[in-house]
């Protein structure tokens, strides 16, 4: 009996996790839905903002912004990372740190000054683990970044560029694409003509008249533009690690359903030869009686 009673034993142990991994599963798809329709309805308003800020690029206006200008010599670069919190996600988080740890070697081999920036305690830990010093960390990000957080790390990169000290952006994130596809990429910020540059050479010229200024008009769009972008690297990030949580807890549970299944049988033989068994004792005991 001590077999069936381990059989059993371990099947209902299975069930219980099978009822936390559905759970998860259905949380992360309610958290997934209002996460995506955040994305969403900024990716709009973001691409046209940059598309804007690319056409004032080339625009040949005299007024210029120093956001809109390429520094001569790339020495300062920051790699901001953007994981979870949280596991049980799938390898949305190991994908991520894999690109920037590439990145990483990449640019240290080049020479340059590397400081590493990261969101997520996962992150964190994976950069320990590869050795890598991170030298500021955002724990406060779940499922719902708020702009205003989002905008004070921004406000950080845009006084260290316009005064020197930082010269490049990379941001390393998931990208959400669709429902079924999120990619890992890494995207340059700073400078912003990088940026609006590949976004905007199909688009037609424009002449803009700039009321009252052009000095205030660029003062206001191109910080915003910025903003603008690296919120939506926030918001990206935040739905594809839902998605990926709920995949992963989906898989459990189906997984939990199989071996279940598998155990039942396993149990319900183990438990019948027992009963076998004892009959036959049972019967050869009243034999021997007679």
């Amino acid at each position: 009996m001590a077999k069936a009673r381990a059989l059993d034993r371990r099947r209902k142990s299975i069930q219980s996790t099978r009822k936390i991994t559905h759970t998860m599963e259905l949380i992360s798809t309610a958290t997934y839905r209002k996460a995506m329709d955040r994305a969403v309805s900024a990716t709009a308003y973001t691409n046209r903002l940059t598309a804007m800020v690319g056409q004032l690029a080339r625009a040949g206006l005299e007024v210029q912004h120093p956001l809109l200008q390429k520094h001569e010599n790339t020495e300062n670069v920051v790699i901001l990372t953007l994981t979870s919190n949280r596991g049980m996600c799938g390898g949305f988080n190991g994908a991520v740190l894999r690109l920037a740890a590439a990145r990483y070697k990449e640019l240290t081999q080049a020479g340059l000054n590397i400081t590493v920036d990261c969101s997520g305690k996962r992150g964190v830990s994976g950069f320990k683990f590869r050795q890598i010093p991170v030298a500021e960390s955002f724990l406060n990000f779940e499922d719902k970044p708020a702009y205003i957080e989002v905008e004070k790390i921004a406000d950080k990169y845009l006084d260290l560029y316009q005064s020197g000290q930082l010269d490049r952006l990379d941001v390393v994130y998931t990208k959400f694409v669709s429902v079924s596809k999120q990619t890992a990429i890494v995207e340059t910020l700073l400078p912003l003509t990088e940026l609006a540059s590949g976004e905007t050479e199909t688009s037609t010229a424009h002449d803009y008249e700039f009321l009252p200024s052009a000095e205030s008009i660029l003062e206001e769009v191109v910080p915003a533009s910025f903003k603008m972008k690296l919120f939506k690297c926030f918001l990206d990030s935040a739905v594809s690690e839902q998605i990926a949580r709920m995949v992963a807890m989906k898989s459990a549970t189906e997984n939990a359903d199989q071996m279940v299944k598998t155990l039942s049988q396993a149990y319900n033989r183990a438990r019948q030869g027992q009963i076998t068994g004892e009959l036959t004792e049972l019967i050869g005991g009243v034999e021997a009686l007679k």
